[in-house]
């Protein structure tokens, strides 16, 4: 005799219905809770599987279909962050060096970097000791958008939005 869940096979018609109108008691190998065998579906695996058995099965393999497929959703999640972090590492490191770079067209000596709430101001003409004209400056890597603190930076500038004030 070889019990699975609520499903007990068995080789012998008399030997189940001895079961079924027994007061033995079995205990479910999935969740350990203990039940009377005279309510669980006992058959041989002989014959005809029991509609009511075949429901419950139908109604199990649904159930683990949908943990497998919200399983695979929480895996392609968690690829994208992993694969957005590390975008995200590479674009911290990019900023910090992008002044280095040949086509960078801010003298370096101009650059004043921040990196965060943005990533640099310059100071055109700081380096002659005359600036005339100021850049906010944010770099981005391949497909990167503000973010919202970025956005309103932006805004803030674009609509003129800035002082300068003595401490």
């Amino acid at each position: 005799m070889a019990a699975l869940g609520r499903f007990i096979h068995l080789e012998n018609r008399e030997t189940i219905e001895s079961l079924r109108n027994s007061e033995l008691i079995g205990t479910c190998l999935n969740c350990g809770r203990d039940f009377p065998l005279s309510r669980a579906i006992l058959f041989d695996g002989l014959g005809k599987f029991p509609d009511e058995a075949k429901a419950i099965r139908q109604q199990l393999l649904n159930e683990l279909k949908e943990q497998a497929e919200e399983l695979t959703k929480r895996k392609l999640s968690v690829e994208g962050a992993e694969q957005k972090a590390i975008y995200v590492s590479i674009g911290k490191i990019v900023e910090k060096i992008v002044p280095a770079y040949r086509d960078f067209n801010f003298p370096l000596s101009d650059c004043r970097p921040l990196f965060e709430p943005i990533d640099m101001v310059v100071f055109k003409g700081a380096s002659n000791h005359a600036v005339d004209y100021i850049t906010f400056l944010e770099i981005k890597t391949g497909k990167a958008q503000l973010s919202k603190r970025e956005k309103s930076i932006k805004e803030a500038v674009e609509k003129r939005e800035v002082s300068y004030k003595e401490v």
